[in-house]
């Protein structure tokens, strides 16, 4: 029996019909809702993204202010954008998409961010609620993988968790929260310093792959009837197909479907959730920003 797909579509439609009646409920109070996106160069994957997180914002109900400012601006123009979004009462939540040009402090101009609209919760003082398990806004992936366990009904209470990776985005934030009371699991996080990545892997019930390594993660890693849960997402080349290339998991789908007990697909797995978790930590910082319940 193979494993039960775990539709990330299906997932965020239904957090994005709980957002939009939520922003609805603020809009009626006089409180819409606002998203400032700010970018920097015209890299084709982050304009892409932008575009759909502007397209998401005006499917349910969320106003979105954007700023693109060419590669050359310099850290002060861009901290100056910033600055203005902070103390704009329009909006309730800022992102800087990433990743910056190189000769732009990323640290510097996340850290400018005001912790209320701190969307992504990449600021320290939200990295450090996180961690003290305290009110904050979640990184986006991370929350939105969470959201996909628990809506699946993968048990999560006492089960061994593997996240392979440890990206400051991903892989850190997850070992986080999959560690909380309200998931309850034991958790190992696993990364290039490693050794036998497999040995640890054959232990998880719960398996997240976030390594940015196609088909790092084989069938015969996995303990039989397990969750995996694959963030990555990286372009292999296949001239098959028209654009030359395709988009290709951290975990050898194919194989791996017929030994695990629930999967994520790539794409459909965990990249819809990312958006649909950003809306909902503006809707949340809309609420607690105006003092009103959403």
């Amino acid at each position: 029996m193979g494993a039960r797909i775990i539709d990330g579509r299906l997932v965020a439609a239904e957090i994005r019909g709980e957002v939009k009646a939520r922003a609805a409920k603020l809009a009626a109070k006089g409180i819409v809702p606002g998203l400032a996106v700010i970018l920097v160069g015209l890299d084709p994957a982050s304009l892409s993204y932008v575009t759909a997180k502007e397209k998401a914002c005006a499917e349910n109900g969320l106003a979105s202010f954007e700023v693109k400012m060419p590669a050359e601006t310099s850290q002060e123009e861009l901290l100056a954008v910033v600055r203005r979004f902070n103390a704009d009462s329009r909006v309730h939540g800022i992102l800087v998409q990433l990743p910056l040009p190189k000769h732009i402090d990323e640290k510097a101009v996340i850290g400018t961010i005001a912790p209320e609209k701190d969307v992504d919760g990449f600021t320290p003082i939200n990295v450090g609620r996180m961690v003290l398990d305290e009110p904050c806004f979640l990184p986006c992936t991370p929350a939105g993988v969470i959201e996909l366990i628990k809506r699946s009904g993968v048990p999560t209470d006492g089960a061994r968790a593997v996240v392979v990776g440890r990206s400051n985005i991903v892989g850190k934030p997850l070992m986080n929260l999959l560690v909380r009371k309200s998931v309850n699991a034991t958790v190992t996080i696993c990364h290039t310093g490693t050794k036998d990545l497999a040995l640890h892997v054959r232990e998880a019930d719960i398996v997240v792959a976030c390594a940015g390594k196609p088909g790092l993660v084989t069938a015969e890693m996995l303990k039989p009837g397990c969750c995996v849960i694959d963030v990555g997402v990286n372009r292999v080349e296949d001239p098959s197909v028209a654009k030359g290339y395709r988009l290709k998991g951290d975990v050898d789908f194919e194989a791996a479907s017929k030994v695990a007990g629930w999967i994520t697909p790539v794409p459909g797995g965990v990249g819809p959730m990312t958006i649909t978790m950003l809306l909902a930590n503006t809707v949340d910082a809309a609420a607690r920003i105006s003092g009103l319940e959403a």
